[in-house]
């Protein structure tokens, strides 16, 4: 049995060179990987972050509506939170899904200021 993986075209070069799915599909769930967008200010940042996830979902067959938990990962919490909370809230909206925020000291590409990660369900 193999894992059914999500890979928008946009992303295939990713998955070929760093050898992880932008996402999975098992048992009713999507599970995306932590995506960090890019962006000179916070708010480019983390609007292309969500972005990202929307093609990720969209590849699936799900949108933003779909998301039952959020993970979201921040170097400097208390200063980038408010930023993060208003872009994030261009995209998901009411009901609104679990959520955990994390402070960290930083991430794998250097300068980036948030990495995240939803749990989404899969359209019946």
């Amino acid at each position: 049995m193999t894992i059914d993986v999500i890979v928008p075209e946009a992303m295939r070069k990713a998955y070929d060179a760093f050898h992880y799915a932008p996402a999975v599909r098992e048992a009713g769930l999507i599970f995306c990987s932590g995506v960090i967008g890019q962006g000179d200010s916070a708010e480019d940042e983390f609007r292309d972050a969500w972005r990202k996830i929307g093609l990720i979902l969209a590849e699936a067959g799900a949108d933003y509506a779909d998301i039952v938990d959020t993970t979201i990962y921040m170097v400097d919490l208390a200063t980038n939170a408010a930023v993060m909370a208003r872009i994030k809230d261009e995209f998901v909206h009411a009901p609104y899904p679990a959520s955990t925020w994390i402070g960290v000291s930083g991430f794998v590409r250097p300068g980036a200021r948030a990495e995240v990660k939803v749990t989404a369900r899969v359209k019946s």
